[in-house]
């Protein structure tokens, strides 16, 4: 098998660029906030010029959404296939913890959060790019659980998928209360009763 091609001269060069400048952007992003982060701040961070930024970007805005969204591409969770509910959802909440507990995440994910509801832009990525995705891989797994039987045709995999995610997303990044395994076991469990009880 071939080796995998990796970007060489001005590609390779570009590729460093780019990295630089999104392990500067979400450090300034945790460390400074928001409203306090600058392009110049993180320029200066990554060790390029302004123009690196903006011949990129014309705005922090536009700046922090592309970066959001390529982070993002590659992390989205497997949907669980155990061939049951209550390990299905262990499954899922065992991933979604890993993601959400992950150093970057917890340091700007709050913040990201909070400015989504003044910046159409983050808005945005948030939705599309994190959310609406890990929804989707949600809704999988309530529908297998469906056909095996588990849950009933009626079931609401709106709400459902809200009960999937609000929980343990508002722990980790809110009051960032204990996930561990034992914490996890009882709201697969929690959350296998509620399903049934919101489909009667």
């Amino acid at each position: 098998m071939a080796a995998e091609r990796r970007a060489t001269g001005g590609a390779a060069l570009r590729e460093r660029v780019t990295e630089a400048i999104t392990e500067a952007a979400f450090a300034e992003l945790a460390e400074s906030g928001y409203e306090r982060m600058s392009m110049e701040a993180v320029a200066r961070r990554a060790g390029v010029g302004k123009a690196a930024l903006y011949r990129r970007w014309a705005s922090k805005q536009e700046m922090l959404a592309e970066l959001v969204r390529e982070a993002v591409k590659g992390a989205l969770p497997p949907t669980p296939d155990t061939g049951a509910l209550r390990t299905d959802l262990r499954e899922f909440l065992g991933t979604i913890r890993s993601q959400l507990t992950n150093p970057v995440v917890r340091g700007i994910g709050p913040g990201l959060l909070a400015q989504s509801r003044h910046t159409s832009a983050l808005a945005d990525v948030i939705h599309t790019g994190v959310a609406a995705p890990r929804r989707a891989v949600a809704r999988t797994m309530l529908q297998a659980a469906i056909d095996r039987g588990e849950l009933p045709a009626l079931l609401d995999q709106e709400l459902a998928a809200d009960l999937l995610m609000a929980p343990l997303g508002f722990r980790l990044l809110i009051t960032e209360g204990d996930s561990g395994d034992a914490y996890l076991d009882r709201l697969a469990h929690v959350i296998e009763a509620a399903l049934k009880a919101a489909a009667r």
